[in-house]
């Protein structure tokens, strides 16, 4: 009886030893799984890769498969060919078309602006018998588009006497007339050429002014793409430094046609900004270089002073070529007195007229060059890039008469 206690006893005990072994052994493997969750990478091996220095294994006797091989040679592989390299990303300048030409092209906006003129000098001429109530009707039709007294009376009196002679004249001679006596008038003779060209191994230096809200750092921009369309190259001058963002405007048209612009800080002094345009246009062998100025009142002679000054520190590098005046057309006869103050102040050499498109008082180019003998170089038709063309008397008033 106490034998069979004893092994009962021993029994119970190797049971509780065997179950606290698997309890540990539980414990330990529980553990160690929540040690690799804690954030350990597991790296698997990459199996090997085979490259191009490996031999291949031998054969017996010390021969490659090469060696033993004995069938035809393999055909030579062909050629990898490689797609073409991409371009490099850069910027893309524009390339505007030359001048000439450019108001042929816009004759139609001309026309539509100008129509009145044309179309009223027109009627009143294909009447079958002209009173003097229709000569003052001709008259009246002239002044109102401000080709001015002088031109209009020259006008008139050569038409009374052309009419005379084309008494059955048709409305193609008619037509005819008009163009030949608005042609006249318009300076045919005047040199519209831009001085644009190199002289003694420095740059042209032109320098544009006006007054406030002629367009004038716009007309700058259109000027740039006039020259680099004829293929010349240009630098620009951010002279007016008084109009926020001014050099930030005349920047982004230069940077179109891959033009380089001259700055200064705002609200510094802006004849050395043209003075360092100017030398940066030399050093560089540049063929004009294009200063913006600040627009002015023609009525302050401080501002007008200083626009002289700045003519003369610029002359202390080159020589201007010109000085062209930007003058808005739709303040018809007062642009007359902007011009005149200007050019007493700086020698305007040319005149560049803005906005004819959204006029009717074109005559404002007759009248301008006959009372100041500067003729109009450059006119606007527009608001586009290169709606800026050089102007041409002939193409002028063939629009006008449409």
């Amino acid at each position: 009886m106490e034998f069979v206690l004893i092994a009962i006893a021993i029994l119970v005990v190797a049971l509780l030893v065997g179950v606290s072994l698997l309890v540990g052994r539980g414990r330990r493997t529980t553990r160690l799984d929540a040690d690799d969750a804690a954030g350990t990478t597991l790296t698997r091996p990459r199996p090997p890769q085979p490259t191009t220095d490996s031999a291949p294994p031998p054969a017996l006797g010390g021969a490659t498969a090469a060696d033993l091989y004995t069938g035809p040679p393999a055909p030579p592989e062909a050629p990898v060919e490689l797609p073409p390299a991409e371009p490099e990303p850069g910027l893309v300048f524009e390339t505007p078309l030359p001048s000439a030409g450019r108001l042929v092209r816009l004759r139609s906006r001309l026309a539509r602006s100008q129509s009145s003129l044309g179309r009223g000098l027109l009627t009143v001429l294909a009447r079958e018998k002209l009173t003097e109530d229709d000569w003052e009707e001709v008259e009246e039709t002239l002044l109102a588009a401000d080709v001015g007294i002088s031109a209009t009376t020259q006008i008139v009196q050569r038409l009374r006497t052309q009419t005379l002679v084309l008494a059955t004249a048709s409305g193609a001679d008619l037509r005819s007339l008009v163009v030949r006596e608005l042609t006249a008038v318009l300076g045919p003779d005047l040199d519209r050429t831009l001085a644009t060209d190199r002289h003694d191994g420095l740059p042209a230096v032109i320098l544009v002014v006006g007054v406030n809200g002629a367009g004038k750092t716009t007309t700058v921009g259109k000027i740039a793409r006039v020259l680099v369309g004829d293929g010349k190259s240009v630098l620009l001058g951010a002279a007016d430094t008084f109009r926020a963002a001014a050099a930030d405007q005349l920047e982004t048209w230069g940077e179109r046609v891959g033009v380089l612009t001259v700055r200064g800080r705002e609200g510094g002094d802006p004849a050395s900004v043209a003075f360092e345009a100017v030398r940066t246009g030399a050093e560089a062998e540049v063929d004009a270089v294009l200063v913006d100025t600040a627009g002015r009142l023609h009525t302050k002679s401080g501002l007008m002073d200083e626009l002289g000054k700045i003519k003369r520190v610029v002359e202390k590098q080159a020589p201007v070529s010109e000085v062209l005046l930007v003058l808005d057309a739709t303040t018809g006869q007062n642009g007359i007195v902007q011009a005149r103050v200007f050019t007493e102040a700086a020698h305007v050499t040319g005149i560049v007229l803005t906005k004819l498109d959204g006029t009717a008082k074109g005559g404002i180019v007759v009248s301008v060059q006959r009372e100041l003998g500067i003729p109009v170089k450059l006119i606007g038709l527009g608001e586009g890039p290169d709606d800026l063309a050089p102007f041409e008397p002939e193409a002028f008033a063939e629009a006008i008469v449409g």
